[in-house]
């Protein structure tokens, strides 16, 4: 008599879930370009100026535009170099790695789950990141650098579309309970993105409307 089949091992089980390769949809992939090409522009507009500023201390970028929207401001504060360096250096690297994955998805590639998780792991990182630079732009600057702006624009939908890719295709394992609420949010999946730029856009209306008042 054979022995009854067994079921694998959960150490196995896992070995097969790494082993796996996961691609990406057209519009996913086109949305890593597209963002990381925005993002790309920003943080190397950024770096010239910071390059000029170094150079010459009295050197007035060409977004300085009023008291409010001033990219100089942003520039010579310690927020501008959290890390020992200039911010912009991380999103030169950051980005042009965005668009590169990007590219090679829409070519067909297939990655195995470490990768993915490794870009959900950049996209946390990068969405905490910019939020940190909100608050202090918003509460601690208090000016606005539309370059910057540009990057949180970015990074928004880079951070919710890898993560709901991730959710769907089971790189981030999603509890049976869970599952039609991953369901809804890819079926509306505009709305979590339109919700935060109207946030954002509504805190920056009240943190300075003591200037826009005096525009109207």
């Amino acid at each position: 008599m054979t022995a009854p089949a067994t079921a694998p091992t959960a150490p196995a089980a896992t070995s097969a879930a790494d082993r796996r390769t996961v691609g990406a949809s057209r519009p996913f992939a086109l949305l890593l370009v597209i963002g990381g090409a925005l993002g790309l522009f920003a943080s190397a507009v950024l770096t010239l100026d910071k390059i000029r500023l170094l150079k010459d201390p009295s050197y007035v970028p060409n977004c300085n535009i009023n008291p409010i929207i001033s990219c100089g401001s942003i520039m010579r504060s310690d927020q501008a170099e959290a890390f020992g360096f200039p911010n912009s250096l991380l999103g030169l690297a950051g980005f042009a790695a965005v668009i590169a994955i990007g590219a090679g998805l829409l070519a067909g590639a297939a990655h195995r789950r470490w990768f993915w998780l490794g870009l959900q792991a950049g996209t946390v990182f990068g969405i905490g990141f910019v939020t940190w630079l909100m608050y202090q732009a918003l509460y601690r600057i208090g000016a606005l650098c539309p370059y910057c702006m540009v990057v949180w624009a970015a990074m928004i939908p880079l951070f919710w579309y890898t993560t709901l890719h991730n959710l769907r295709t089971g790189v981030l394992p999603v509890p049976r309970a869970l599952r039609p609420v991953v369901r809804e949010a890819a079926r509306y999946h505009w709305v979590v993105p339109a919700l935060w730029y109207a946030v954002i856009a509504l805190l920056i209306l009240n943190r300075f409307w003591y200037y826009w008042s005096t525009l109207l």
